[in-house]
């Protein structure tokens, strides 16, 4: 018989999984990990959402995932995969948005409308690229403080 498990031990445990791309933030602080449900005995069920349908990170993430769990003993692991919802920037929480300003990515913006520098605070900023260092991050520079910076696409 399938439970939800409310059991933040295992919640605990996957924010030790840092996003491959972007390590100083976890994939249950990026909104990758969906749910966690105990079956029977130590096997878990992990629901993902991946930020992209084909996002390159994906068996990583499910490695990560199944490696880290393993470490405090759950070895049968199921990773399921949840497309709809669509992942969206709206899972980001502000602490994770300053995280990701803070590692000089620029956060997303509603409608990606005021892009602003996390090195210097400025908003004159220009696209240079709409592909960035991975598929969900643009190329900007900074008009004031002319240093060129990532930002997290919002979707």
């Amino acid at each position: 018989m399938n439970s939800t498990v409310e059991n933040s031990n295992i919640w605990e445990i996957l924010k030790q999984v840092p996003d491959p791309e972007i390590p100083a933030i976890n994939l249950v602080e990026l909104g990758v990990v969906r749910a966690i449900e105990k079956l029977e005995n130590k096997q878990l069920r992990i629901t993902i959402t991946p930020t992209y349908t084909g996002c390159p990170a994906k068996k990583l993430f499910e490695d990560l995932i199944i490696e880290e769990l393993a470490k405090h003993g759950f070895n049968e692991v199921e990773i399921v995969s949840k497309l709809n919802p669509a992942w969206t920037t709206d899972w980001l929480s502000d602490e994770t948005k300053e995280k990701l300003m803070k590692e000089g990515i620029s956060p997303p913006t509603i409608g990606d409308k005021v892009i602003m520098c996390p090195i210097c605070q400025s908003t004159n900023t220009k696209l240079l690229s709409q592909f960035g260092s991975t598929p969900c991050q643009s190329l900007y520079s900074c008009n004031d403080c002319k240093e060129p910076f990532n930002y997290f696409k919002c979707h």
